[in-house]
């Protein structure tokens, strides 16, 4: 069987599948029915199903022949806390729920994947397709190694891809070494004295203090940063006050930051406290800083990112594999798999007419006609994954 007509004749199944997840999203943690679905999918096509990692998480295996090769396929599983403007028939059921990533899109790319896989059983050796829950919050790839992801199931490399509206439609985007940052969150809050707004005099004003914070914040990266080491410094968010004659007790500042690299991270953090804490200072006020690590930088393995684009360049054509020239600011938890296994994780696009919306808004919807393509490159690389020497 060609792999072009399975994937073809299954079209109807692929979007069906996706427009069922994408009508009843889960977030994180929660992706029970996702869960069950995608078990019971894999399970008629004869895989072995484990359940239950990350609470949520799913890993269907499937062997074949004597090979001792082994390689994992991941695909995220959960929804985002937006609410859904799409107007779409398959619109999303739960109120503040939606599909907003192409989650369902990696999904039902997958298990397309896994029917060809399994129809075809033209491999040696074992794969292992890992439905992760909470790639949006919780970072569920780490709750899934720490749990023994990769002891239970043992991959010599593993590989992710994400859909991308603003790249072109089929075009692979790789990079070795990094391709997303790290991600953290800074909390400043300032502790200032309030009173009447007509005797300032009287007071301590957190709002005027947090409003320096917020303008020293902007000389971190143009003045700290080496100017080839990228980051990003975000205020967020600034919440202070009630009504124009109440000086506040407090403030509060919400900092995004993101970098790549070890020691420009720990630098950034440095500064924020320290900038944070004696501003406050030289406004007679106190600064307290909750400063949370999140998602580490994601860095692609160079023999496992050279393979991909060999086999997207076979795949696609020459024309439709670029490397990035840079790495993109986001995150993504799949750096905590590629930091216990060798692997890669790569961009695949979507835009058609330009007038896509982009990831995480409320009008995004996955373009469909990318599962048959997503669902036979996983096949075509999971195959020759498994004859690689």
């Amino acid at each position: 069987m060609k792999l072009a007509a399975a994937i073809d004749n299954a079209m109807p199944e692929l979007v069906a599948i996706r427009h069922d997840l994408h009508t009843h999203p889960e977030l994180g943690l929660e992706e029970k029915r996702t869960s069950a679905f995608i078990a019971r999918h894999l399970e008629a096509l004869g895989y072995e199903v484990t359940t239950g990692l990350a609470k949520t998480g799913v890993i269907g295996t499937l062997r074949n022949g004597t090979g001792s090769r082994s390689i994992g396929i991941r695909a995220d599983i959960d929804a985002l806390p937006i609410h859904e403007e799409t107007g779409l028939d398959y619109a999303s059921k739960t109120p503040g729920l939606m599909h907003a990533c192409g989650h369902d899109g990696h999904t039902a790319m997958l298990l397309g994947a896994a029917r060809a896989l399994a129809e075809r059983k033209n491999f040696d050796g074992t794969i292992h397709l890992i439905f992760q829950p909470a790639e949006e919050n919780f970072g569920g790839a780490k709750i899934m190694i720490d749990e023994g992801l990769f002891d239970r199931f043992p991959c010599d490399a593993v590989f992710a891809l994400h859909n991308e509206p603003n790249l072109p439609f089929g075009q692979f985007a790789l990079r070795e070494g990094p391709i997303m940052a790290a991600v953290d969150e800074a909390r400043i809050t300032v502790h200032g004295r309030g009173g009447h707004g007509a005797e300032p005099q009287e007071t301590a004003d957190p709002i005027v203090c947090g409003a320096s914070i917020v303008m020293a914040l902007q000389s971190i990266v143009s003045r700290n940063i080496h100017p080839m080491d990228p980051s990003v410094v975000t205020v967020g968010a600034f919440h202070a006050g009630s009504a124009s004659n109440i000086i506040p007790e407090r403030a509060e500042i919400v900092v995004g930051i993101r970098s790549f690299d070890p020691a420009v991270r720990d630098e950034l953090e440095r500064r924020i406290r320290m900038i944070a804490e004696a501003q406050a200072a030289s406004f007679g006020m106190r600064a307290t800083v909750d400063y949370q690590r999140s998602y580490d930088a994601t860095i692609n393995h160079k023999p496992e990112t050279d393979f991909v684009r060999e086999i997207a360049i076979r795949f696609a054509g020459a024309d439709k594999v670029v490397d990035l020239a840079r790495p993109f600011m986001g995150s993504e938890d799949f750096a905590y798999m590629l930091q216990d296994r060798p692997g890669t994780y790569f961009f695949l696009g979507s835009r058609m007419t330009g007038e896509e919306k982009p990831l995480h808004h409320p009008g995004y919807n996955f373009n469909d006609d990318l599962l048959p393509i997503g669902a036979a490159f996983w096949t075509e690389l999971a195959e020759a994954y498994l004859a690689w020497t």
